[in-house]
């Protein structure tokens, strides 16, 4: 890292772009009703770490130069009334931010920048962001676990494939993450399969 605290990396648009995702893999073990010792693996999209924020600079390769959050956070005390878009000076001017009646600093802790912080003060890694998220979201996270929510692609049948779902960020921006109303559209693959039964 330089003096400026910038790494140079891909080229990522701004901080609260979506982040390179990769993917961590839940085996169930019970016995299925068929018998069978497995069921195929569940696998969860995760954020790669904490997200890095543009400075509009290029290296000499051209890459953009993008910094953690902590380079600038640490520079100045946090401010706890912050909770409002138009409250946003500096660094995150013109961010969208709709997200109920909590502060940033609810979320993101601010004893250390680069990692989020749940509700009872402790630390989570930006990678773990669904577990900040379930303390509020439980309804939605119990929909998310049973498949009704969050977007699923493979089999909701475990025995016959593997599953691979979204994380929360994957879809829903986690400051301003109100969703507009929308029909599924990928049906699941196993639903499709067999054919159609004749008789009655």
């Amino acid at each position: 890292m330089s003096n400026s605290g910038a790494d140079q990396e891909g080229s990522p648009s701004k901080s609260t772009a979506k982040q390179s995702v990769q993917k961590t893999e839940k085996i169930d073990s019970r016995k299925s009703p068929a018998g069978s010792a497995k069921k195929f693996a569940v696998s969860i999209r995760k954020p790669s770490g904490p997200p890095r924020v543009a400075t509009g600079l290029s290296d000499l390769h051209g890459n953009a130069v993008t910094v953690a959050c902590s380079t600038c956070h640490t520079t100045r005390p946090p401010n706890p009334l912050n909770k409002t878009a138009q409250d946003l000076d500096e660094f995150h001017n013109g961010m969208p931010f709709s997200h109920g009646t909590v502060s940033c600093l609810s979320c993101h802790n601010d004893q250390d920048y680069d990692a989020l912080k749940l509700a009872d003060g402790r630390r989570v890694e930006f990678t773990e962001v669904m577990t900040l998220c379930a303390q509020c979201h439980g309804p939605q996270m119990t929909a998310y676990e049973h498949g009704a929510h969050g977007g699923m692609t493979g089999f909701w049948d475990r025995n016959r494939g593997p599953q691979s779902k979204n994380n929360c960020i994957d879809c829903h921006d986690p400051h301003a993450p109100q969703f507009p109303k929308m029909k599924p559209t990928f049906k699941p693959q196993d639903r499709f399969l067999d054919q159609p039964r004749t008789e009655h």
